[in-house]
């Protein structure tokens, strides 16, 4: 399926944007793209994903998790079969949204396939640093160049082309993951907010630890 890429910044030739697509008219279904590790789902990640639904008329926005992701590699907690239990109940109430997960780390290895992938101001200038290209700036060029129409999330103060930039309220510019982990756990979408409540898996590893330790076998079914 699919999975998340990128890190730190860099330059580099960009794709000529175009502007948002009309709706299919062949009965084809519009799908797009948001990896990340959603690690917690926020309040941001909900109103980027209903903002590139209705701007690009997908018909299907999939999260897509890496199961190891790039420059994230030291993820321990929660578990990813848990986290995937929290997006999955967050993808039930809402008809357009899927969940998948995947091995692949580049960014255009995940939007393979997929019409539109949305990524935030400070992903899109990780893309273009050469070293997750092996240090070769042309596989890097190729591999921006083969994505399909970018969606942007503003991120103050990192650059993006402003013809890429998603219409959004300013505030979901300042929300992070790690904002709600470590400082502002109201910032989670409701479902990591209660799995959070119930286990500590974002505000309190000691809980989760102890948690896991009662449950050998990762969270299945909807929080």
């Amino acid at each position: 399926m699919v999975a998340s890429g990128g890190t730190t910044g860099g330059s580099a030739e960009t794709p000529t944007a175009a502007a948002a697509p009309s709706p299919s008219t062949d009965g084809t279904a519009r799908r797009g793209v948001f990896p990340g590790s959603f690690n917690p789902p926020t309040v941001a990640h909900l109103a980027i994903s209903e903002a590139v639904v209705v701007q690009h008329h997908l018909d299907v926005l999939v999260w897509s998790v890496s199961r190891v992701a790039l420059a994230k590699e030291d993820v321990q907690l929660p578990r990813l079969a848990d986290r995937i239990t929290v997006l999955e109940s967050v993808a039930a109430r809402l008809d357009w949204l899927e969940i998948s997960v995947t091995d692949a780390q580049l960014l255009s290895e995940i939007a393979a396939g997929f019409d539109v992938i949305v990524m935030g101001a400070d992903k899109w200038q990780q893309i273009h640093d050469p070293v997750f290209y092996g240090n070769d700036p042309a596989r890097r060029d190729a591999s921006v160049a083969a994505l399909p129409t970018v969606a942007i999330a503003a991120r103050p103060p990192h650059d993006c082309p402003a013809d890429l930039v998603l219409d959004l309220p300013d505030w979901v510019g300042t929300v992070s993951s790690t904002q709600a982990r470590t400082t502002d756990p109201a910032l989670m979408a409701p479902e990591a907010a209660r799995f959070d409540a119930e286990t500590g898996a974002w505000t309190d590893p000691a809980r989760c630890e102890a948690w896991m330790s009662q449950h050998d076998t990762p969270s299945s079914g909807r929080t």
